[in-house]
């Protein structure tokens, strides 16, 4: 069912935990995520230069907390984009190295057997 603000995309079972997938929805590309069950969506292209999102690697952060003080974070939440290496925050589209540089996010769930995205 598509309505102005939701539209499902796919049925459940055609991404399980670990799986991504390229859709349309609201008039654009969107990338999907299953992390661990957790699902996550991005507009598919890049702000940088439009890299195809849905090919990125998703993985986690080193954070300096303080100088010569690391440690990983956001595990499975920051999605890096394929072509240059920008890190995006899956749930919040803000750049890791900017908060003000994002890449548009949708709401993902699951309804009735479908992944749904709300805008």
């Amino acid at each position: 069912m598509r309505g102005p603000d939701r539209a499902a995309v796919l049925r459940a079972d055609e991404l399980p935990p670990g799986g991504r997938a390229r859709v349309e929805a609201f008039g654009t590309e969107v990338a999907l995520f299953n992390v661990d069950g957790r699902l996550y969506a991005t507009a598919n292209a890049c702000p940088h230069h439009g890299g195809p999102l849905c090919h990125g690697r998703v993985t986690g952060a080193r954070v300096a907390a303080a100088p010569y003080e690391h440690r990983w974070e956001r595990e499975g939440r920051v999605l890096v984009c394929p072509w240059h290496g920008w890190e995006f925050d899956l749930e919040t589209g803000e750049a890791l190295f900017d908060p003000s540089v994002r890449v548009r996010t949708f709401g993902a769930r699951i309804e009735d057997g479908q992944v749904v995205l709300r805008r």
